[in-house]
């Protein structure tokens, strides 16, 4: 049963009209940076070159960024599934579709995360820079996992899915969606050069990223829905019991780092938890009455 009928099929529709040739500029962008990274390997320097071209931006954005920390450390959190995917864990009930090709996205994500990630081996600006030379907000990573950065993919994995979610009909609207959200996704993007995590080329090839992967998944949901029993009431109390299990995730997340983006998505955790829960007792009860 979907709480709101309606949405849930302007969401589907809105889906159907994802192409394949919207990935065509996004390919088109990262077959140059490929072609560029396999003439510099050819060189032996490729990661030296790649992380000097882009060195003095680096720390130019690192440093204005870095002047306000707590936003930035609050922004960079979003690019963890686990937070970004609870402040939305409502369409669950409201648009079962939308989570769908959410969950297809992120799967595939996994897969080219992980793999970019081995293939090109960039160490992180902290194994690269003297670490008194910029500014390091939260943990200090100095592993061979830059390219690409993972918060980018997931953030524009999310970032993409909503967008095509709720893209208004009227094109001057679409433009200003659009215009929105890639801005909010690039400013949550660059808090990783902010909090001295990645390089900008980083965040912006994982935003590439992050778009054809959303586009791919929302093009394959669309074939193949392999998750419709997101609709089903009778699995809610499955549900409650994640929900139950990832808020406490969080919770121990507050604990550790007292942040407010936390906060948020307890709320949004707690608030699907008791919506689930009133709408899967409402539904038995309903039927109790039936055969009564």
């Amino acid at each position: 049963m979907i709480q709101n009928p309606k949405l849930n099929s302007k969401v589907t529709d809105n889906f159907m009209n994802v192409k394949l040739r919207f990935l065509i500029p996004s390919f088109l962008i990262l077959l140059i940076f490929f072609i560029y990274f396999i003439l510099l390997n050819k060189e032996g320097n490729s990661v030296d070159t790649y992380v000097n071209i882009q060195k003095d931006l680096f720390f130019y954005l690192n440093g204005k960024l870095s002047a306000f920390p707590n936003l930035q450390f609050n922004l960079t959190q979003l690019g963890d599934v686990l937070i970004s995917f609870a402040l939305i864990t409502l369409f669950i009930i409201y648009t079962p579709r939308l989570w769908g090709a959410l969950l297809t996205s992120a799967i595939f994500s996994l897969i080219v995360s992980a793999g970019l990630k081995k293939i090109f081996a960039v160490p992180r600006p902290a194994a690269m820079f003297d670490i008194d030379t910029f500014v390091i907000i939260g943990r200090t990573l100095s592993g061979k996992t830059s390219l690409p950065s993972g918060h980018s993919i997931s953030t524009f994995l999310v970032i993409t899915v909503l967008l095509f979610a709720f893209m208004p009909k009227k094109r001057y609207y679409k433009i200003i969606w659009s215009f929105f959200m890639f801005a909010l996704g690039m400013i949550i993007v660059f808090s990783r050069v902010g909090v001295g995590a990645h390089y900008p080329l980083d965040v912006i090839i994982g935003s590439i990223i992050g778009y054809i992967v959303a586009i791919s998944g929302i093009i394959t949901y669309n074939k193949w829905s392999w998750v419709e029993w997101l609709k089903n009431v009778k699995i809610y109390p499955i549900f409650a019991l994640v929900l139950t299990i990832w808020a406490f995730a969080i919770v121990q997340k507050i604990v550790e780092t007292n942040l407010f983006i936390y906060y948020l998505s307890l709320v949004s955790l707690v608030i699907t938890l008791y919506l689930m829960i009133s709408t899967y007792v409402k539904k038995n009860k309903s039927k109790y009455n039936q055969i009564k």
